[in-house]
């Protein structure tokens, strides 16, 4: 099982798509995607709101029981609910992360890999190649 994450209020590109056809050989892999049809920006980003809630809590539970968790920081988004979810799982051995150059907080994001040994893929394809020598259950 992996996860992959990254949305940035819908400015990112839905690279979490190419991700899941480029790995779609890879019959044992549950993927999941925290990107949704149905999420509605009207909801108020509240512990109060029962909608907003229910999805921040499937994704948390969803990267604390995946194999491998892989994050693209894309250079025109801000993403800070990524950068949070890097540091939450900074630690934890599962993550593969791709961050380009002009990524606002590279660096960033590269002291806090290094920190942790976290493995940086150069481009999409070894961000995808990445997820692929990860050992799956």
């Amino acid at each position: 099982m992996w996860v992959h994450r990254h949305i940035d209020m819908g400015s990112a590109e839905d690279w979490q798509a190419k991700s899941e056809i480029a790995l779609e050989d890879l019959a044992h892999a549950l993927i999941l995607n925290p990107r949704r049809d149905d999420w509605d920006s009207s909801w108020e980003q509240s512990i109060g709101s029962p909608q907003f809630r229910e999805q921040v809590e499937w994704e948390l539970d969803g990267m604390d029981r995946a194999d491998v968790i892989a994050f693209y920081f894309a250079p025109k988004t801000k993403a800070p609910i990524t950068l949070l979810e890097l540091g939450l799982h900074a630690s934890g051995g599962k993550l593969v992360v791709l961050c380009p150059e002009d990524y606002w907080r590279k660096g960033n994001v590269d002291i806090v890999c290094q920190r942790y040994g976290i493995e940086q893929a150069k481009d999409f394809g070894g961000l995808v190649n990445a997820v692929r020598r990860r050992p799956q259950r």
